[in-house]
């Protein structure tokens, strides 16, 4: 039986997973890529997902590399695809990050009517 495991996820201690006011500029919201620094600077987000040599080492390296382990498929929120509120009207959307999805695994994007 298929298993689903939610890792590589930051919330605030508030419960929060971006900053407010989230736009085509701020993807992650205000405040939003300082949440996500910890993870951003590690090893593994450094070549796994932006295709980059370095990044941290240590506990925050040893955890993400856990997120990326035995991954057969992505699930994100709506938001973390794109910009858009209400209906979707252009088709061409790929994504915040443009002609390379930096995911290379299928990725499912959660809505709702």
């Amino acid at each position: 039986m298929a298993k689903v495991r939610v890792e590589s996820f930051t919330l605030s201690i508030d419960g929060f997973g971006a900053g407010p006011n989230q736009r085509l500029k701020n993807p992650l919201g205000v405040g939003g890529p300082a949440l996500h620094g910890w993870a951003v600077a590690t090893r593994t987000f450094q070549t796994q997902l932006f295709g980059a040599q370095g990044g941290e080492t240590g506990i925050d390296e040893d955890f993400a590399a856990r997120g990326f382990h035995n991954v057969g498929a992505w699930i994100m929120g709506r938001n973390m695809f794109g910009p858009v509120r209400g209906p979707w009207l252009d088709e061409n959307w790929r994504g915040w990050w443009g002609d390379n999805p930096v995911y290379h695994k299928p990725v499912f994007v959660l809505t709702r009517t």
